[in-house]
């Protein structure tokens, strides 16, 4: 019989919500490249609208499991003190603060676009959404090599 602690579940959510957010924004970021070369139309169109209902579902919780389990998990061991520990929650600062300021505004000035049939503008929103998108791919990446191999411990 497996006994977990209550360690092993909090790891366990801050993995989970970890592999979704990094997971979702890899695919939505291919999904919005892929919608900005097919070219102006209803593809773009589409993807902008689809991002309202894939936005609370998939990009606020994720983080939000993460950042709970891992600070929890912080606190637990006294692992503030810990450079590793202080990178991961800068890189999700910073990779929070760019999908919640900046990314949110971009994708609502993309569904103002298309609902005006402003095409033009539309593929401007998409390509600044997918370039901030990218962003925090690397963001995200850069914070799994850290919790992988844990500098300065």
């Amino acid at each position: 019989m497996i006994v977990a602690t209550l360690q092993d579940w909090l790891l366990l959510g801050h993995i989970v919500g970890a592999m979704v957010w990094l997971g979702g924004v890899t695919l939505l970021t291919a999904l919005a490249t892929r919608a900005l070369r097919s070219g102006p139309g209803a593809a773009q169109v589409e993807f902008v609208r689809s991002l309202r209902g894939v936005g609370p579902v998939v990009l606020a919780p994720a983080p939000l499991l993460m950042i709970v389990c891992g600070v929890w998990l912080a606190i637990d061991t006294d692992g503030f003190d810990q450079l590793w520990v202080q990178l991961a929650l800068g890189l999700f600062i910073v990779a929070f603060g760019v999908g919640a300021a900046r990314q949110s505004r971009v994708g609502i000035a993309a569904e103002r676009a298309a609902e005006r049939d402003d095409h033009a503008a539309l593929a401007g929103h998409l390509g600044r959404w997918a370039r901030g998108m990218g962003l925090i791919v690397v963001l995200l990446m850069v914070a799994t090599w850290d919790m992988v191999f844990k500098p300065g411990l």
